[in-house]
């Protein structure tokens, strides 16, 4: 058995198995956690420890995540990994800035990047702005999110606050060059007393050149796009072979259900798109009086059912608003989390084993909920959104989107697609 070559630390559990959806297609053996493990023997080239920092306290942010970066030091990877959205969500003071001062310290290392782009996905880097396809991340449905509203789509501007390191940036015309003048410019970043480089990339040629130039790099940090060349790093050291079944799952068997929390543009649009010839059943906030009466009555409701059917509280802007207007932010978000966990908790004793769950938060409640404490990642549904199986126990199948993700039919092809 060998030790890991690339530890991953990623904000939030789709962000987790986004990045390790690329590993694996990449060709890299790869396992997800949930929270830091208690083992120390994991077989697998990559490990990411999914974490639930993206809005959690600073203080709070930055202890776990050092908890996890400890831990993958201490089973032996060579190069780490912070993960956080395609989109970098994160308010005025972190998390992102935080965790990265945190991990440059731990690493004693001078020197990192920030990428978030993910040219097919539709997240573009230019001149230190973030596109998300289009148009400009401040002009995107992301201006409107609910916990971490994105204004402002320069990522030097947005970082600068968050960081007690100088920030520098990387253009795209001297990544289009290669890896040399991509090294050549971190070298002037450091010479004008820049610790962070923003990394622009608009193709994912931009992000194997990237890869190329940051092997030697203790710590990277991105999106999900920026690991689809570092598997071959460590192939051209003869760290690794490739895998030919590195996303192979095992059969999963049992009902299987939809489950959806996020309020997303691109989540409402694949709900819309499911009501057309399906059953939802809608979570209204508003409404709750007691999160497991409303809970006991959409498992009555899906075992009325012998098809799939979704569960959702996803909203538009104006109607997430109105709630969190009444019950606050934070209440209104843990409410449906607590609603959507205790349905997934009464299904899997039901005999539910398959679970495709639409949004960050929502995917990390789920998990939580049915004690999932690792995952095998397998093969990608859409970019960056893979379908796994649980480690411990009797397999789970689950499918856990980041909200922004997905064509608008994603739900009719992950249910087609499960192992």
């Amino acid at each position: 058995m060998s030790k890991p070559l690339l530890g991953c630390v990623a904000d939030d559990f789709t962000g987790g198995t986004d990045l390790a959806s690329m590993l694996v297609k990449s060709g890299m053996r790869t396992i997800q956690t949930i929270g830091v493990p208690q083992s120390t023997v994991l077989d697998a080239d990559a490990i990411v420890v999914a974490l639930k920092t993206r809005t959690l306290p600073v203080r709070d942010a930055v202890t776990e995540s050092l908890e996890a970066l400890r831990w993958l030091q201490r089973v032996g990877c060579r190069q780490f990994y912070f993960k956080y959205c395609s989109t970098f969500d994160s308010t005025p003071v972190g998390n992102i800035g935080p965790v990265i001062d945190a991990m440059m310290e731990e690493l004693g290392t001078d020197f990192t990047i920030v990428c978030p782009a993910f040219p097919e996905n539709g997240r573009t880097v230019y001149n230190g702005y973030l596109f998300v396809g289009d148009v400009l991340l401040s002009e995107s449905g992301m201006r409107n999110h609910p916990l971490t509203p994105m204004t402002d789509s320069n990522l030097v501007r947005v970082l600068a606050p968050q960081t007690k390191q100088q920030v520098g940036l990387v253009a795209r015309s001297v990544v289009a060059e290669g890896r040399d003048a991509i090294r050549a410019g971190f070298d002037r970043c450091k010479e004008k007393g820049q610790q962070i480089a923003i990394v622009d990339a608009i193709e994912n040629e931009d992000l194997y050149r990237i890869d190329e130039a940051v092997a030697d790099l203790p710590l990277l940090t991105g999106g999900s796009g920026l690991a689809i060349g570092l598997a071959d790093n460590f192939r051209r050291t003869g760290a690794l072979s490739v895998s030919t079944d590195a996303a192979k799952l095992d059969p999963s068997s049992g009902r299987m259900v939809l489950l959806s929390g996020s309020c997303s543009v691109a989540t409402n649009a694949q709900v819309e798109h499911w009501l057309t010839d399906h059953p939802g059943f809608k979570i209204n906030p508003l409404a709750i009086h007691r999160a497991e009466d409303l809970a006991s009555s959409a498992v009555e409701w899906v075992m009325q059912h012998d098809e799939p059917v979704l569960v959702y509280a996803s909203a538009k802007p104006d109607e997430v608003a109105q709630v969190q207007q009444q019950l606050g932010v934070e209440a209104a978000g843990q409410l449906v989390e607590a609603v959507l966990s205790a349905i997934a908790a009464g299904l899997r004793e039901r005999g539910f084993k398959k679970f495709i769950v639409a949004g960050g938060e929502t995917s990390g409640a789920v998990v939580k909920a049915l004690n999932v404490k690792g995952l095998r990642i397998g093969a990608s549904i859409a970019p960056g959104v893979p379908w796994t199986q649980s480690l411990d126990g009797e397999p789970i199948a689950l499918a856990l989107k980041s909200g922004n993700f997905g064509t608008v039919s994603f739900f009719e092809e992950a249910m087609r697609q499960c192992p």
